[in-house]
């Protein structure tokens, strides 16, 4: 269906692709994976003709429509989020249009004297569109776009005064309508809440086309794919299976590549040592010479590729009191709505709360009013003795100087720490060499979320408030906070969309309900156990 015969690509000094191959077939669902700046949207864009190999061929078999749902989604404005999925829907998209300027155009009293040709134009435009099953599809775009969260409401409004978040759903939903040959999706579970994620895994699981897609979420990708494409080294390697056994596979290749590199090395030092001692020797003279044109016959063997991961170590958190935080009798809204009515709801320390709950259920104002940064109406929220809070906002990241280095970043925060300590802090985030000195303006989201967690995590904290921490991190650096996290001995309460980090985390689970909290011992695993739904939306 998809051939890549033999590419090299490179942008600027950065080599991608070097002689690269793979094949993509019809039906099959690939993840495709390789560290930040492999190479994996540049194939996306060579897949769909956008960009140029310098070497070799993407052939596509004649006649099959490629949909691509990259992070970049353009301008969106000046109609319904319903009239801009239906946008990839082909020429029903156009005649919807002139519907709805007709039906505007039929209820306003300024234009009664064209009425019987605005009313006969209509009647024209509506039988085209029946002829090309427009209302089905208006209903399939209204029932992708509910499955992704939207209200009514939100489907039938302006689309420009939808969030960059939301926006990002609209153009998802989009190529998810169009339900091409082939479907490209370049990380479709970010911005996404849980309910959302579980509903794409279910809809991309009956999609019979070709899948090929990146995603920082390892549960999605393992409860989708079936065979991994790795970018590694300019390389494309295939592997039958899910996410999960391609960890295994890889990490068995590197065993065996490590075991086999030793040998050699152990081959080629006897050798040499050999050569080294009876060179000098004439009666050796044609051993030697024999063993020299031996080594210079070898393929040698590389060692493995080693992934740089980032190692998160925390400092140990001076110790907090038993009561952590208690919240009494709290009373909160936003103009009419009420969002919490005398709740009451306390953490202690060591405990790891993940709070679960559909859109607009008040997970982050929970997490604004223990943090400070929104006040109850009324009630209280008392801090324990000794707590000492880390708050990671999503907004965090963007009260970042753009003009400041990494580094200088880290020393505003830090004016009294040594450059040794916090050159060690910022190559612990992974900002090491030149990075240091990137400007926060350029840096990519992961590369932001970094920076806020080393900020909030040099001086320790005893008490982590986690909102959606995991947001934009790759799944090598998501590993290794979750790592890191795991072994922290202070208390957390967080919020996040990662079935992965939820599980490996919590060992409470505080869920926000229209009647009010429900509270469960044990982890998200024993909550769904318990409750037999992954996400509160999805109960029956």
């Amino acid at each position: 269906m998809i051939r890549i015969d033999s590419i090299s690509k490179q942008n600027g000094h950065q080599i991608l692709f070097v002689e690269a191959s793979a094949a993509l077939n019809r039906g099959e669902k690939i993840g495709l994976v390789g560290p930040n700046g492999a190479g994996k949207t540049t194939l996306f864009r060579m897949i769909c003709g956008r960009e140029e190999t310098d070497e070799g061929q993407v052939s596509t078999d004649r006649g099959i429509s490629i949909g691509y749902f990259s992070q970049d989604v353009g301008e969106m404005q000046g109609r319904s989020a319903v009239a801009e999925v239906m946008e990839g829907a082909g020429p029903v998209s156009a005649v919807a249009a002139e519907m709805a300027q007709l039906e505007a155009a039929m209820a306003d009293p300024a234009r009664i004297d064209e009425m019987d040709d605005i009313i006969t134009r209509y009647g024209e435009v509506q039988a085209q569109f029946e002829k090309l099953d427009g209302y089905a599809q208006d209903a399939r775009a209204r029932e992708v776009l509910a499955g992704l969260s939207f209200s009514q409401e939100m489907m039938d409004g302006d689309v420009g005064k939808l969030s960059g978040g939301w926006k990002m759903r609209v153009a998802l939903a989009r190529i998810l309508l169009m339900r091409p040959d082939a479907m490209l999706l370049d990380e479709p579970s970010n911005h996404l809440d849980l309910e959302s994620l579980i509903w794409l895994e279910k809809f991309l699981r009956g999609y019979e086309g070709l899948l090929l897609m990146t995603s920082h979420d390892r549960e999605f990708m393992n409860r989708i794919v079936t065979k991994i494409v790795e970018i590694d080294g300019g390389e494309l390697t295939s592997y039958s299976g899910d996410y999960e056994f391609y960890e295994q596979q890889r990490a068995l290749a590197e065993k065996q590549q490590q075991a086999s590199f030793e040998r050699q090395q152990a081959m080629l030092a006897k050798e040499l040592n050999f050569i080294a001692r009876f060179k000098a020797r004439a009666s050796h003279a044609a051993q030697v010479q024999s063993r020299v044109k031996k080594l210079e016959k070898i393929d040698r063997v590389e060692p493995p590729k080693r992934r740089v991961s980032v190692a998160f170590d925390f400092a140990p958190a001076p110790r907090s009191g038993e009561d952590v935080v208690t919240l009494a009798q709290v009373h909160k809204g936003y103009g009419t709505r009420q969002i919490y009515s005398d709740l009451d709801f306390q953490i202690r320390r060591k405990e790891r709360w993940c709070i679960m709950g559909v859109n607009g259920a008040g997970k982050s104002t929970l997490l604004k009013l223990i943090a400070g940064t929104a006040e109850p109406d009324q009630g209280s929220v008392a801090i324990g003795a000794s707590v000492k809070m880390g708050y990671f906002a999503q907004h965090a990241m963007e009260l970042l100087n753009g003009d400041h280095s990494v580094f200088e970043s880290l020393e505003n925060a830090f004016p009294q720490a040594t450059q040794g300590s916090l050159r060690n802090l910022a190559g612990a985030f992974g900002f090491s060499g030149d990075d240091i000195e990137k400007k926060c303006r350029v840096l990519s989201g992961g590369e932001k979320a970094r920076l806020v967690m080393a900020q909030m995590l040099f001086d320790p904290p005893n008490f982590l408030v986690l909102d959606e921490p995991t947001n934009h991190l790759d799944l090598l650096t998501k590993e290794m906070l979750i790592k890191a996290l795991s072994e922290f001995e202070g208390t957390m309460l967080f919020v996040s969309h990662d079935r992965h980090f939820l599980a490996a985390l919590s060992n409470r689970v505080l869920e926000l309900t229209p009647e009010g909290l429900q509270q469960y011992g044990g982890g998200y695993t024993e909550y769904v156990e318990r409750t037999g739904y992954e996400a509160p939306g999805l109960q029956d």
